[in-house]
């Protein structure tokens, strides 16, 4: 991190640590980051997210809209798909994708 004020990086990084078990956009951004990192990266990962959240937000005079605790994985749904179709062919499942209805 650069250097800024310590009292805002101590408070920032306490709330980062806080969200780590909530089902938002930050609480899942703490674990993936937290399980390729640790603990200590990720708090100052979703630190870092939530004061550049906080300046949008006050810079944009805009309402917080949370993305969602499944964010990344909807960004990742075709990749996904196709990684567990070949881990249960490569165990010898036949596979079939049906597209689900939309009701």
């Amino acid at each position: 991190m650069k250097k800024g004020n310590k009292y805002l990086k101590s408070a920032l990084i306490e709330a980062a640590h806080s969200v780590r078990g909530s089902k938002t956009y930050l609480g899942a951004l703490y674990r993936r980051t937290a399980s390729r990192k640790g603990k200590k990266r990720a708090g100052i990962s979703v630190a870092h997210a939530i004061l550049r959240i906080s300046y949008y937000l006050l810079t944009r005079k805009e309402m917080y809209v949370d993305l969602g605790e499944d964010y990344f994985d909807k960004q990742k749904e075709q990749s996904i798909v196709r990684y567990s179709v070949r881990r249960l062919e490569n165990l010898g499942y036949n596979v079939t994708i049906t597209e689900p209805n939309a009701s």
